[in-house]
């Protein structure tokens, strides 16, 4: 993929090279594009330099800069994204923060630390491990993605029914605005209705409104020994008297689901097997604490009550941490091994309740204009978000594959409005969803939303043209 490189004048990047030390602004090809995109690949990246910052003053430094000279600004995290929120394709200064990796200021009593934006989610995680506590929002790129990025695009992941979002979890939050100044919102306080939580506002705001540079993260008690269950159903509706049996009765910390051609793809690709013989049309994985015998007992007496209703046709519980890391990876290896097939992906949501018509539409939709199309499901049923993937077939050209999908967007997003979901449920809007996002916020939302930018950035250098133009 080529990378045209637009120019940024040399007095900037000398100025630049001043505060962040030689080496640290980078311009040649293979930095402007490891830097200038994320996961996605639909748009070419196009950065006209690199900056690497160590410390929340030298970022402060940079944005001043760049408004001065009117150079927009993409802050740039682990790049796992999958909206092209961190894409920069028009000259713009990449803002990358890997170096903001310190953690600091743990606090047992608040269950609190403070993490620069740089900081790996797994690095977290770790961190809370060593103090006996837990830090739970995680998901498959939580070795790549940093806290930063997590807080801008208010990341979900396979925990969210018990754990909620990443904004849950965001204590206080410290933003380097359009101008440069230093925000430092709502300092860790667990009670604080002095006026508008601007906190709030900046989680999931992808980078529009400033730089996150800082936060204190809250921690969790940490769980006692998970067991994993997956259970074959029917039928969607079946799933989800499924996850009603069980709600009523376990904290569950997860439950996912998946169909039987994500099964069928990981196990021919991955090396695992099934997980029982019968096969199912959707699969539902649940996890739970085990925190005495009786727990498991429970949840096999669930299971034979799913099974009595027709709801589940087969299940296995996990007998070791060695089995459910196995069982896990069934839902976990989808998405890489589906990504052979270069798959159009949509990360939509709905209320739980509505999942398995709001489903049965969007497959209906698509098998009647494109019946060769083959779709993959999976997601975190618990909380009403689906992926859908549709995989291209191996004759059809990625140009005539996208402009299909592209029809299909439409269709999906239809029916997403008329369910009264959203376009985006965790992944953010970026440059991929923008177009869409009047099926899920209406005009006077979208216009507020401008208004709010305006006072964070009134100079619109940050993160242009993601979310809306």
């Amino acid at each position: 993929m080529p990378v045209i490189v637009p120019e940024i004048d040399k007095s900037v990047l000398r100025a630049l090279q001043d505060i962040v030390g030689p080496g640290r602004v980078l311009t040649d090809a293979d930095s402007l594009l490891q830097y200038g995109r994320d996961w996605t690949r639909v748009h070419a990246p196009s950065p006209g330099a690199v900056v690497l910052p160590d410390s929340i003053e030298q970022v402060q430094h940079i944005v001043r800069i760049a408004a001065d000279a009117g150079i927009a600004i993409v802050p740039s995290g682990g790049r796992t994204g999958l909206s092209a929120g961190a894409v920069a394709c028009h000259g713009e200064l990449v803002l990358a923060l890997d170096r903001l990796n310190h953690i600091e200021d743990f606090s047992p009593i608040d269950r609190t630390v403070r993490c620069g934006a740089g900081v790996l989610t797994e690095q977290l995680q770790n961190f809370a491990a060593e103090q006996g506590l837990f830090y739970p929002v995680d998901f498959a790129s939580s070795g790549s993605s940093q806290i930063g990025g997590n807080i801008s695009t208010n990341a979900g992941g396979i925990k969210v029914i018990r754990y909620g979002m990443t904004r849950d979890w965001v204590a206080g939050v410290n933003l380097v605005t359009g101008s440069g100044e230093l925000l430092d919102l709502n300092r860790g306080l667990v009670k604080n209705n002095a006026g508008y939580d601007l906190r709030q506002l900046v989680i999931g705001a992808e980078g529009t409104l400033g730089v996150v540079v800082e936060a204190t993260m809250r921690l969790s008690r940490a769980p006692q020994e998970l067991a994993v269950l997956v259970l074959g159903a029917p039928d969607m509706a079946s799933i989800m008297h499924i996850l009603c049996a069980y709600q009523s009765a376990i904290e569950l910390s997860a439950f996912e689901f998946f169909s039987e051609l994500a099964l069928q793809k990981v196990i021919a690709h991955q090396g695992l097997l099934r997980p029982f013989e019968t096969q199912a049309q959707f699969y539902a994985l649940l996890e739970f604490e085990q925190r005495d015998e009786s727990a498991l007992e429970l949840a096999m007496g669930l299971f034979e009550h799913c099974v009595e209703q027709g709801w589940a046709l087969d299940g296995v519980v996990s007998q070791s941490i060695a089995q459910a890391q196995s069982l896990w990876r069934l839902r976990e290896d989808i998405s890489e091994t589906i990504s052979r097939w270069t798959p159009y992906k949509n990360d939509i949501s709905t209320l739980t309740s509505r999942v398995p018509a709001f489903l049965e539409e969007v497959e209906a939709v698509v098998n009647q204009s494109y019946p060769e199309f083959e779709i993959v499901w999976f997601g975190h049923i618990g909380d009403g978000n689906v992926h859908l993937n549709i995989l291209k077939p191996d004759d059809l050209s990625i140009a005539d594959f996208q402009q299909r999908c592209g029809e299909v967007s439409k269709w999906v997003f239809d029916i997403v409005q008329r369910y009264g979901g959203s376009v985006s449920a965790e992944h953010g809007v970026g440059l991929l969803k923008k177009e869409y996002l009047h099926y899920s916020r209406s005009e006077l939302e979208v216009s507020i939303m401008r208004q709010i930018k305006k006072a964070f950035d009134p100079q619109g250098i940050m993160n242009p043209g993601k979310i809306f133009d």
